[in-house]
């Protein structure tokens, strides 16, 4: 059974979660519809932070971003999965108000580190590019190696 806790990441949670590449972003809009995909992330203290990039898009603002607007309650999973060993799958899932930074310290400080876990940023111009920040309120895990969920 899973068991979730308070925001704070517990050292095990926090080394697992900076040695994973993606993680799945789920946002909700104004009516309840749903709207989950894949990002990149880094944690800091007890916020996670997505860098929005310049991938090819449609021109409109990404539907994560006017999801945020309209519902700020996100939640973040990354997993390991692996197919010939069982014994070894995990996943974290971070739940919180999702912010928009559109510049300022705590922006600048959060592309930095995204920028020194994904080489493919280093040669983007994010700057001018918003940062979501995820308030981590709650923590929820499994491990199977544990057996266990979260503390």
């Amino acid at each position: 059974m899973d068991e979730g806790r308070g925001a704070v990441l517990g050292e095990g949670e926090r080394a697992f979660l900076g040695g994973q590449r993606v993680a799945h972003l789920a946002t909700v809009d104004g009516a309840g519809i749903p709207s989950v995909g894949p990002v990149c992330f880094t944690v800091a203290g007890d916020a996670v932070y997505i860098s929005i990039d310049r991938k090819p898009k449609s021109g409109r603002p990404l539907k994560r971003l006017r999801n945020i607007a309209e519902n700020p309650h996100v939640a973040l999973t990354a997993d390991h999965y692996d197919d010939d060993d069982w014994s070894q799958l995990r996943w974290v899932m971070v739940r919180g108000r999702a912010e928009i930074l559109e510049s300022g310290e705590e922006h600048d400080d959060a592309q930095r580190l995204l920028r020194a876990k994904y080489q493919q940023y280093r040669a983007m111009d994010l700057a001018p590019l918003p940062v979501i920040a995820i308030r981590i309120q709650r923590v929820i895990g499994w491990s199977a190696a544990s057996g266990a969920g979260a503390r």
